[in-house]
């Protein structure tokens, strides 16, 4: 059964002046779709980090995140790139709210690896917090923070949140928007169809790197339920409503 709920990720800031991905999220909920927003922040998070003089750590891709760390995270995450982006949604007509995994215990996680800190791993997702909130007309926007039991935020990588999320929710579709077509392989051609088997392949040659990893994965886990997942430029106009045509744009992965 089609839930109709599309989870879309996209960058904290816009992908550029092209960039249409909140035009067309409004336009889907005005014709009845479901959209579910969850946003990153890192460029933001990087440039605050510096500006207090704390210096950005990464472990295998990952941001660590300490003590001091946190606090600027999530008060980018949650109080800035998060209302900026219910803003802009409000001001292009449609209507949304902002949470994150915290609100309502709604993304558990847990710290796994002391390298990384304050970072999780997501244990858990309350779909129905999400879909109530869909359910009431609102374009729920979320910034990617986990609770860890009692009381502890975590941040956690927005890619994985998007992921776990659009499995929780038996999410219709998962839109991974990033600034180039989609996977390339080791020639610098647009990979238009990826398996798990293919991902390995790719990742063992050391073409599947970087930020494009927890993406690929996040769609591979959401797929396993029924998902249909994409990553695609979102710096070309309209590609939010191409991927709902017969000849979506991007790199389509799915389990093989």
């Amino acid at each position: 059964m089609s839930s109709g709920i599309t989870v879309v990720k996209i960058g904290g800031s816009t992908l550029g002046a092209e960039d249409t991905s909140l035009e067309d999220v409004v336009a889907l909920a005005e014709e009845g779709h479901k959209p579910l927003v969850v946003h990153g922040g890192g460029a933001m998070i990087s440039g605050w980090l510096d500006r207090m003089g704390i210096e950005a750590v990464f472990v295998d891709g990952l941001r660590a995140t300490n003590e001091d760390a946190l606090d600027i995270v999530v008060g980018v995450l949650r109080g800035v790139v998060n209302a900026r982006l219910v803003a802009q949604i409000v001001d292009r007509g449609g209507r949304a709210v902002g949470v994150s995994g915290i609100d309502g215990g709604a993304v558990r996680a847990e710290r796994y690896d002391e390298r990384l800190g304050f970072v999780g791993r997501v244990t858990e997702v309350d779909p129905t917090f999400f879909t109530s909130l869909i359910d009431a007309g609102v374009i729920p926007v979320v910034a990617p923070i986990g609770l860890e039991a009692p009381a502890q935020p975590l941040n956690i990588n927005a890619d994985t949140v998007a992921g776990e999320l659009a499995r929780a929710v038996r999410a219709d579709r998962l839109l991974f928007m990033t600034d180039v077509d989609g996977l390339l392989d080791g020639a610098g051609e647009l990979v238009t169809a990826l398996g798990d088997s293919r991902a390995a392949e790719l990742r063992e040659e050391g073409v599947l790197t970087g930020g494009m990893i927890p993406k690929v994965e996040a769609c591979l886990r959401a797929a396993e339920t029924g998902t249909e997942a994409f990553i695609a430029n979102g710096t070309l106009p309209g590609t939010v409503r191409q991927l709902f045509s017969e000849h979506p744009r991007g790199t389509r992965v799915g389990v093989s």
